[in-house]
């Protein structure tokens, strides 16, 4: 990724912290998505920003994309496992296991996907799915 992509990443994740709408920051994340089609990550962030926004389908079609990219960051198996979920598909399963089996090797990233979930349960609170994938990876 460029510089300037990288700036304008860095910046769209600095204004989601400041609590700026998903609605808003959707079409940042879409435009480095767009100039940066192997961006994982920016995918991720994309697919986060859209079940945020109640936009499953567009949802699931970031997280596959991330997924697809790269698998290992459990952050994009929680959010293909979440779009699945909310688009009634079938196969969560491998997903959640995988994302179970990164986050059991190293605290650290075992701690950010539970501030992540935690923060989409604050942005969210009747988030059904968000609910039942927190459940299936940490009360094990």
């Amino acid at each position: 990724m460029t510089d300037s992509l990288e700036t304008a990443f860095e910046e769209g994740l600095e204004r989601y912290k400041q609590g700026e709408s998903p609605a808003t920051l959707i079409p940042h994340f879409k435009q480095i998505c767009d100039c940066a089609p192997k961006n994982a990550p920016a995918w991720a962030c994309l697919a986060w920003l859209y079940l945020l926004d109640e936009k499953p389908a567009l949802a699931l079609k970031a997280a596959q994309k991330s997924v697809k990219l790269d698998g290992r960051p459990p952050q994009s198996r929680v959010n293909l496992a979440l779009a699945m979920l909310d688009n009634g598909s079938t196969g969560v399963r491998v997903h959640i296991e995988a994302a179970q089996q990164i986050i059991s090797l190293d605290k650290n990233i075992r701690d950010d996907v539970a501030d992540n979930i935690e923060d989409g349960l604050t942005r969210k609170p009747d988030w059904k799915s968000l609910q039942r994938v927190k459940d299936w990876l940490f009360s094990a």
